[in-house]
């Protein structure tokens, strides 16, 4: 098995698909990538117990067919110093040694065999298919993931919710503070389906999906996803279990409303949050006709800081407490000039809106209150 690939191709998938090996692994063989060359194609794979990827790249002179598992760090770390150049990897794939030839070197050392490695599961006859721009799906992932929980209690807050009808796509991320959904209408699907991605596909898929173009297909079962970009498959387990109703959290008719410029009103929170208490992260909003008063204090450092914000606002006069952490948070993924910030009373979650919504799209970001002092 031997063959000629470029130095900065093959360093490029690696890292791509390095983000899956853990760095403590319970099964050695993780440690490792599977090569499987045929047809001048090679295909590498990493995976762990739960999330699988595959990336393809062609090479050249083709000796013959075969496959080995190498460990990672002996493929990556010395292509990280090498400058872009030729490489023609020699394996033996009865002895399992490997020989990797550069312009002034060469090194080697011993791969193991490809057998150990682990099989995807194939997918279930039920299994259903949704094709979607990458746009859509990067967009869905990268404006969520902020929002999803760490809570081994509540594993299904763990991931991204897809709530799937033949009439938009949804996406869904929570971890019982703040709740994001986005709806496009762009996306339908054949039926109606819903799973939740894990964290750690999603974060691959969020690094992988720039570097895409055209479109992506998911086909899914109850349990696995296949995900198929232009050069690369993500296979991974969803997390199990049933996403509370998101729908019925979300306050309706809100009679407070205030409209103000996103930038200044997130500048305000991170000038005045320094000054509040480390522990809570508590801004208190004083809400009147013309403007917005944003302030904190930490009554242990005798410290506090206070900013007034220019607003359109309609309602009554109101004190509204938020972690300033998360409401940061929220402000830095909406894409809007303007939002719209619609509560109904202190003990109420709050909506972020933004004024303009991204084509096709239906943003909303929800955040609990906490309770103020005075």
């Amino acid at each position: 098995m031997e063959f000629i690939v470029s130095s900065s191709a093959l360093l490029s998938h690696l890292q791509a698909i390095s983000r899956v090996i853990n760095p403590k692994n319970t099964i050695p063989i993780l440690d490792c990538f599977l090569l499987e060359l045929a047809d001048d194609v090679l295909t590498i794979t990493a995976a762990d117990s739960e999330t699988r990827l595959e990336t393809k790249l062609n090479v050249s002179e083709l000796t013959q067919p075969g496959s080995l598992a190498i460990n990672a760090k002996n493929l990556l770390e010395p292509l990280r110093e090498l400058s872009d150049q030729p490489l023609r990897i020699n394996i033996n794939t009865e002895t399992l040694e490997v020989y990797i030839y550069y312009h002034n070197g060469k090194y080697n050392f011993v791969g193991q065999k490809s057998d150990e490695f682990p099989i995807p599961r194939a997918l279930k006859d039920s299994a259903m298919s949704l094709v979607l721009p990458t746009e859509v799906l990067f967009n869905g992932i990268n404006r969520t993931i902020y929002a999803t929980a760490e809570d081994e209690l509540r594993p299904v807050m763990n991931g991204i919710y897809f709530d799937i009808t033949d009439e938009n796509i949804t996406f869904v991320a929570s971890d019982g503070h703040k709740l994001v959904r986005i709806i496009n209408s762009s996306v339908k699907g054949d039926g109606r389906a819903s799973f939740i991605l894990p964290k750690k596909a999603s974060m691959l898929l969020r690094s992988l999906l720039p570097k895409e173009t055209g479109e992506v297909e998911i086909k899914f079962d109850e349990n696995n996803a296949f995900i198929k970009m232009s050069n690369t498959l993500l296979i991974c387990r969803f997390v199990e279990g049933r996403f509370p109703n998101y729908n019925s959290v979300i306050p309706q008719n809100n009679p407070n409303n205030v409209t103000l410029d996103r930038l200044d009103f997130l500048n305000a929170l991170k000038r005045v949050n320094v000054f509040s208490n480390p522990a809570s992260s508590l801004v208190k909003l004083e809400m009147s006709e013309d403007k917005i008063v944003v302030s904190a204090q930490d009554i242990d450092f005798l410290t506090s800081a206070e900013e007034v914000i220019p607003c359109q606002y309609n309602g009554s006069v109101m004190n509204i407490g938020f972690k300033a952490v998360f409401l940061i948070d929220i402000l830095n993924n909406i894409p809007s000039s303007d939002v719209t910030l619609e509560l109904s009373d202190p003990s109420r979650a709050g909506i972020v809106i933004p004024v303009e919504n991204e084509e096709n799209e239906d943003m909303l970001s929800l955040l609990m209150p906490m309770m103020l002092n005075d």
